[in-house]
């Protein structure tokens, strides 16, 4: 699986393409840096889906101008569908704006899969974070695109944000765990090659 990262800084969310016979983004940032990021997407092309882990501005506040401008399928979770179809801007109040309203294309849920050709995303519905967090679990090399679920190093994301629940986080952390996981790319900071498992065992432990 070939996956090309634009890691996010300050409050900027990481952003993955997956290249595969079809191509996949998952996260799109504020939007505040679209103009750089639509400058490398075009380099390849196009985009056939985007993909959000979950309805937090920082992931999704770059998805309408994004989708429209590379012709993309919208996909998110149908639990933070509302978030963008109707533009509540709960979240993108924290950064001064509005959360643009777009319409989400397929609305995911549990046990989803999301085909690419030799690339294979499964839908794990993790709340705890949000209402619409989601994990995606690509087998073959046992990779986790895990947003702000959890981290590398063990650490998992707030959950005082309108929402948030820890025990459903506590959950969701369980679930995941059962995944054989090498390759983990979280919605900030580092990812991990080759040894994800352990720091989903230790954020088991927070």
């Amino acid at each position: 699986m070939i996956v090309k990262k634009f890691l996010g800084f300050g409050f900027e969310s990481n952003v993955y393409l997956i290249i595969s016979h079809k191509k996949a983004l998952i996260d799109c940032g504020t939007g505040f840096y679209n103009d750089e990021l639509l400058k490398k997407l075009k380099e390849i092309d196009r985009i056939d889906y985007i993909i959000l882990t979950h309805e937090h501005f920082d992931h999704c506040g770059g998805a309408k101008e994004i989708k429209e401008k590379m012709s993309a399928k919208l996909c998110m979770h149908e639990n933070g569908a509302e978030v963008l179809e109707k533009g509540l801007s709960w979240s993108a109040a924290f950064f001064g704006t509005t959360q643009p309203k777009v319409k989400v294309d397929i609305k995911l849920k549990e046990g989803d899969e999301i085909d690419l050709g030799n690339v294979k995303l499964k839908v794990i519905y993790t709340p705890g974070h949000s209402k619409g967090s989601m994990c995606l679990y690509e087998k073959n090399s046992k990779s986790l695109f895990s947003g702000d679920t959890i981290f590398a190093y063990g650490n998992v994301g707030r959950t005082d944000f309108y929402g948030g629940n820890i025990k459903e986080l506590i959950a969701s952390i369980k679930k995941i765990r059962k995944y054989d996981i090498q390759n983990l790319y979280p919605g900030h900071g580092d990812y991990i090659l080759k040894n994800g498992k352990m720091h989903i065992e230790m954020a088991e432990k927070f």
